[in-house]
Protein backbone atom coordinates (compact mmCIF):
# COMPACT_ATOMS: atom_id res chain seq x y z
CA UNK A 1 0.00 0.00 0.00
CA UNK A 2 1.21 3.39 -0.80
CA UNK A 3 0.03 6.82 -1.26
CA UNK A 4 1.02 10.37 -1.83
CA UNK A 5 0.75 13.52 0.00
CA UNK A 6 -2.22 16.27 -1.23
CA UNK A 7 -1.22 19.10 1.09
CA UNK A 8 0.96 20.05 3.80
CA UNK A 9 -0.01 22.93 6.52
CA UNK A 10 1.35 24.36 9.75
CA UNK A 11 0.52 27.35 11.95
CA UNK A 12 2.42 28.86 14.68
CA UNK A 13 -0.65 29.95 16.17
CA UNK A 14 -3.68 28.23 17.78
CA UNK A 15 -6.10 28.18 15.32
CA UNK A 16 -8.40 25.58 13.95
CA UNK A 17 -7.08 25.59 10.30
CA UNK A 18 -3.71 25.53 9.07
CA UNK A 19 -3.03 27.24 6.16
CA UNK A 20 -1.23 25.31 3.45
CA UNK A 21 2.88 25.45 2.85
CA UNK A 22 4.97 24.73 -0.15
CA UNK A 23 6.69 22.41 2.33
CA UNK A 24 7.28 21.45 5.95
CA UNK A 25 9.99 20.40 7.61
CA UNK A 26 9.78 17.43 10.17
CA UNK A 27 11.46 17.18 13.23
CA UNK A 28 12.85 14.22 14.93
CA UNK A 29 10.89 13.14 18.48
CA UNK A 30 9.09 17.17 17.98
CA UNK A 31 6.68 17.32 15.14
CA UNK A 32 6.52 19.98 12.62
CA UNK A 33 8.72 22.88 12.32
CA UNK A 34 6.79 26.03 13.13
CA UNK A 35 3.59 24.45 14.20
CA UNK A 36 2.10 25.51 17.41
CA UNK A 37 1.88 21.30 18.39
CA UNK A 38 5.72 20.57 18.18
CA UNK A 39 6.86 19.29 21.39
CA UNK A 40 8.44 16.69 23.19
CA UNK A 41 5.32 17.02 25.72
CA UNK A 42 1.75 17.66 24.60
CA UNK A 43 0.82 20.67 23.35
CA UNK A 44 -2.81 20.78 23.05
CA UNK A 45 -4.30 22.95 25.16
CA UNK A 46 -6.98 20.78 26.61
CA UNK A 47 -4.37 18.32 27.37
CA UNK A 48 -1.68 20.28 28.81
CA UNK A 49 -4.27 21.88 31.30
CA UNK A 50 -4.50 17.68 32.46
CA UNK A 51 -0.98 16.80 32.22
CA UNK A 52 1.69 19.10 30.90
CA UNK A 53 4.07 16.27 31.27
CA UNK A 54 2.30 13.75 28.85
CA UNK A 55 4.78 12.54 25.72
CA UNK A 56 3.18 14.18 22.73
CA UNK A 57 1.90 11.26 20.71
CA UNK A 58 0.18 14.17 18.42
CA UNK A 59 2.88 15.77 16.81
CA UNK A 60 1.71 15.82 13.58
CA UNK A 61 -1.80 15.10 12.63
CA UNK A 62 -2.47 13.85 9.26
CA UNK A 63 -6.00 13.01 7.17
CA UNK A 64 -7.04 11.28 3.97
CA UNK A 65 -8.00 13.61 1.14
CA UNK A 66 -11.01 10.91 0.37
CA UNK A 67 -12.88 12.18 3.41
CA UNK A 68 -13.47 15.30 2.10
CA UNK A 69 -15.36 13.46 -1.31
CA UNK A 70 -17.70 11.30 2.05
CA UNK A 71 -18.57 14.71 4.03
CA UNK A 72 -19.09 16.63 0.75
CA UNK A 73 -22.09 14.18 -0.14
CA UNK A 74 -23.56 15.34 2.86
CA UNK A 75 -23.21 18.98 1.68
CA UNK A 76 -19.96 19.81 3.57
CA UNK A 77 -17.16 21.68 2.02
CA UNK A 78 -13.43 21.13 3.36
CA UNK A 79 -9.99 21.46 1.98
CA UNK A 80 -6.45 20.56 3.16
CA UNK A 81 -5.54 22.15 6.83
CA UNK A 82 -8.78 23.16 7.35
CA UNK A 83 -9.80 20.45 9.86
CA UNK A 84 -6.24 21.39 11.61
CA UNK A 85 -4.26 18.75 9.80
CA UNK A 86 -0.55 18.55 8.89
CA UNK A 87 -0.55 16.32 6.16
CA UNK A 88 -3.38 15.27 3.77
CA UNK A 89 -3.04 11.88 1.84
CA UNK A 90 -4.37 10.31 -1.01
CA UNK A 91 -4.67 6.75 -1.60
CA UNK A 92 -3.81 4.98 2.18
CA UNK A 93 -6.79 4.02 4.52
CA UNK A 94 -5.35 5.88 7.39
CA UNK A 95 -7.66 4.70 9.82
CA UNK A 96 -7.29 0.92 8.80
CA UNK A 97 -3.15 1.19 9.70
CA UNK A 98 -2.26 -0.24 13.36
CA UNK A 99 -0.67 1.00 16.10
CA UNK A 100 2.85 1.83 15.12
CA UNK A 101 3.19 1.83 11.43
CA UNK A 102 5.41 3.46 9.98
CA UNK A 103 4.64 5.94 7.29
CA UNK A 104 8.07 6.67 4.99
CA UNK A 105 7.16 10.16 3.43
CA UNK A 106 9.12 11.91 0.61
CA UNK A 107 12.60 11.45 0.59
CA UNK A 108 13.88 11.18 4.49
CA UNK A 109 10.91 11.31 6.85
CA UNK A 110 9.50 8.99 8.63
CA UNK A 111 6.39 9.50 10.94
CA UNK A 112 5.16 6.18 13.50
CA UNK A 113 1.48 6.43 13.75
CA UNK A 114 -0.03 6.83 17.56
CA UNK A 115 -3.45 6.42 17.10
CA UNK A 116 -6.82 8.30 15.85
CA UNK A 117 -7.30 11.37 16.38
CA UNK A 118 -10.28 12.36 18.91
CA UNK A 119 -11.91 15.07 17.20
CA UNK A 120 -13.40 18.41 19.28
CA UNK A 121 -16.20 20.40 19.34
CA UNK A 122 -14.27 23.00 17.17
CA UNK A 123 -14.97 20.69 14.20
CA UNK A 124 -18.71 21.82 14.86
CA UNK A 125 -17.57 25.76 15.45
CA UNK A 126 -15.98 25.26 11.93
CA UNK A 127 -19.22 23.79 10.04
CA UNK A 128 -22.64 23.18 12.62
CA UNK A 129 -23.13 19.32 12.10
CA UNK A 130 -19.80 18.02 10.75
CA UNK A 131 -18.72 16.67 14.00
CA UNK A 132 -21.36 14.09 13.13
CA UNK A 133 -19.61 13.25 9.43
CA UNK A 134 -16.25 12.84 11.26
CA UNK A 135 -17.24 10.81 14.65
CA UNK A 136 -19.96 8.47 14.50
CA UNK A 137 -21.01 4.82 15.32
CA UNK A 138 -19.85 1.50 13.28
CA UNK A 139 -22.46 -1.35 12.51
CA UNK A 140 -20.72 -3.06 15.29
CA UNK A 141 -22.50 0.16 17.52
CA UNK A 142 -18.92 1.07 18.59
CA UNK A 143 -17.66 4.74 18.25
CA UNK A 144 -16.01 5.37 14.65
CA UNK A 145 -13.75 8.39 14.42
CA UNK A 146 -12.39 9.42 10.80
CA UNK A 147 -10.76 12.55 11.18
CA UNK A 148 -7.59 11.42 10.51
CA UNK A 149 -4.36 9.73 12.59
CA UNK A 150 -1.73 11.12 14.89
CA UNK A 151 2.05 10.56 14.83
CA UNK A 152 5.30 11.25 16.44
CA UNK A 153 8.29 12.15 13.64
CA UNK A 154 11.11 9.30 13.98
CA UNK A 155 13.68 10.47 11.29
CA UNK A 156 13.56 14.40 10.41
CA UNK A 157 12.99 15.43 6.85
CA UNK A 158 11.24 17.87 4.35
CA UNK A 159 7.46 16.99 3.20
CA UNK A 160 5.89 18.62 -0.06
CA UNK A 161 2.66 18.15 -1.64
CA UNK A 162 3.42 14.99 -4.59
CA UNK A 163 6.18 13.39 -2.12
CA UNK A 164 5.43 9.42 -1.96
CA UNK A 165 4.25 7.82 0.92
CA UNK A 166 5.30 4.15 1.60
CA UNK A 167 4.16 1.96 4.67
CA UNK A 168 6.09 0.02 6.48
CA UNK A 169 3.89 -2.46 9.06
CA UNK A 170 5.21 -3.12 12.89
CA UNK A 171 6.04 -6.21 13.92
CA UNK A 172 4.64 -8.92 15.55
CA UNK A 173 0.56 -9.11 16.53
CA UNK A 174 -1.16 -6.12 15.13
CA UNK A 175 -2.81 -3.53 17.39
CA UNK A 176 -5.80 -1.52 15.98
CA UNK A 177 -5.73 2.36 16.57
CA UNK A 178 -7.28 3.88 19.63
CA UNK A 179 -7.91 7.57 20.29
CA UNK A 180 -4.90 9.59 21.69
Amino acid sequence: MSGTVVAVSCNEEYSFTKPNRESVTLLAGLGVEGDVHAGVTVRHRFRVRQDPTQPNLRQVHLMHEELFAEVAEAGFEVGPGELGENITTRGIDLLGLPTGALLRIGDEAVVEVTGLRNPCAQIDAFQRGLMKQVVGRGEDGRVSYKAGVMGVVRVGGRVRPGDGIGIELPDGPLRPLERV
